[in-house]
């Protein structure tokens, strides 16, 4: 083999290594075409939450927070209502108590990992160790195996996928939102996002924490709750939690 060779199969060995390594990244971000609602709800409508037309799930991002999630729970309570709250790992860990309450309330509780982090940033054993953290550690403070996950911010890597469905975790992402996370946002905004997005047995993204928010800006999340009431009794809708919206067993 002359030195031409031995270079051009040099370079079609990179070349093949490129293409290998752009192709794994790709399947890997792939899944994070999801974050797109609309296109979800046409393609994957379990997965974005699409259940019963006459209900709607009602779900909560970011818990256990000692600063308002007790606020919420007192809400729901007057409200009537039972909701879905996906819980962060590590919130669960430094308030067990409040996560032992949410369930003994009567709410279900699902994993949204165990640090806010984005999973396209991470490989399928990072992403893994995450769930299985964030589990245990609701697992531990409320006695309860938990069904749900919700990956932080709602993007989605296949190394999220895989991992949740080796846990035993179904994966749902939502309809509706309020944008609450937002230092400018108010009751009336929630409730205007939430009602712009609202269709027959959709699922509503709210936030009971500002962990990882603008300060205090729960606060518009928990105004916009007896607005909502409103606006689901409008539309004869029930609110309530994942458990009774009738999603397939299979998400995705």
């Amino acid at each position: 083999m002359n030195c031409d060779d031995a270079m051009n199969r040099r370079s079609g060995l990179l070349l093949a290594g490129t293409g290998t390594a752009v192709a794994v990244a790709a399947a890997h971000v792939a899944p994070a075409v999801t974050s797109w609602r609309a296109l979800r709800c046409w393609a994957t409508p379990a997965l974005a939450g699409l259940g019963r037309p006459d209900h709607v799930a009602l779900t909560f991002d970011d818990g256990p927070d000692p600063s308002s999630t007790p606020a919420f729970l007192r809400q729901l309570d007057e409200l009537g209502w039972k909701a879905t709250f996906f819980l962060l790992g590590s919130m669960a860990r430094q308030a067990p108590d409040l996560a032992a309450e949410v369930v003994g309330r009567g709410h279900e509780v699902g994993v949204h990992g165990d640090d806010h982090r984005s999973h396209l940033r991470y490989g399928p054993a990072a992403v893994l160790r995450d769930l299985e953290q964030a589990r245990a550690a609701i697992v531990d403070a409320t006695g309860v195996e938990p069904r749900w996950f919700r990956p932080p911010y709602g993007t989605l890597s296949s190394s999220s996928l895989r991992a949740a469905r080796q846990l035993g975790l179904q994966t749902v992402l939502w309809t509706a939102w309020g944008r609450d996370w937002r230092a400018e946002a108010t009751a009336d905004s929630v409730a205007r996002e939430v009602a712009r997005g609202l269709r027959p047995g959709a699922t509503v993204l709210l936030h009971d924490s500002d962990c990882t928010s603008a300060p205090r800006c729960w606060r518009s999340a928990l105004g916009a709750l007896p607005l909502l009431a409103e606006v689901f009794e409008h539309q004869g809708l029930r609110p309530g939690p994942l458990a009774e919206h009738g999603l397939p067993a299979e998400a995705a």
